[in-house]
């Protein structure tokens, strides 16, 4: 017999860090959302997650979230957590409620027509490479004002957020300059901009503790709540999105 958590201990573990980081950081734990990140979990793991009270949903591929939509509740609600190529937008759009992961104005200008096309708006957050590793996807912190400037005349794009990937370290305490960054350029840009940038997609299962620390809104987490995938290795914090 098996003696390993289910998905439902896993979320109860996950609630109470979120409370203790929360409590630790003088916040509301209502205002922290735990995102599952579905990636190479087959559907009946979803519908796991589904039955334990989840109705939103993460993915790092297009083509993997529109393969399980039609095998799971209608109720789900999709968001698109990895690199989003511009020729998948117009597949991206009609599956996703939320794109976390919006790296360039030409990638915000397709979202955009897309979204004309489709008779609908898209809220998004944008990625910013806080940390300057090339191997991470993301706006330069620079750029962000220009970027943010140019939505504003986006008619079906609502920048809700920023999002950022803090390099790897053993120690989740490394992660917390980079978590503190994107905070502190989302509040320069609210004062530059006037956008409100309420979200901050932030922390996944190594460092979440770190990022709640640090006002993440948004935790994208894999492995913490639902175990390693079958058949493969240890997931690695590296990758884009979530785990």
């Amino acid at each position: 017999m098996s003696t390993e958590p289910g998905f439902v201990e896993r979320l109860a573990g996950v609630e109470s860090r979120v409370a203790d980081a929360c409590r630790r950081a003088g916040r509301a734990a209502s205002d922290v959302m735990i995102l599952p990140v579905g990636k190479k979990h087959p559907p009946a793991r979803i519908l796991e997650a589904y039955e334990a009270g989840v109705r939103v949903i993460g993915e790092n591929r297009v083509q993997e979230a529109r393969q399980k939509i039609g095998l799971c509740p209608g109720e789900i609600e999709w968001h698109m957590i990895g690199h989003l190529q511009s020729n998948k937008v117009r597949l991206a759009v009609p599956c996703f409620q939320m794109l976390h992961s919006v790296d360039s104005l030409p990638l915000l200008e397709a979202i955009d027509a897309a979204c004309d096309q489709a008779g609908r708006s898209m809220p998004v957050c944008l990625q910013v490479n806080v940390s300057g590793e090339s191997s991470k996807s993301g706006m330069a912190p620079d750029n962000l004002e220009a970027a943010l400037t140019a939505c504003g005349s986006l008619m079906h794009i609502d920048v809700i957020g920023l999002m950022t990937m803090p390099p790897f370290t053993e120690d989740p305490q490394g992660a917390r300059p980079h978590f503190a960054a994107l905070r502190e350029l989302r509040d320069r840009m609210r004062g530059r901009t006037g956008f409100d940038l309420p979200e901050l997609s932030m922390g996944m299962s190594h460092d979440f503790d770190v990022a709640v620390e640090e006002g993440a809104t948004w935790l994208r987490l894999g492995s913490v709540l639902f175990g390693p995938r079958r058949g493969a290795k240890r997931p690695s914090p590296h990758q884009q999105g979530g785990e």
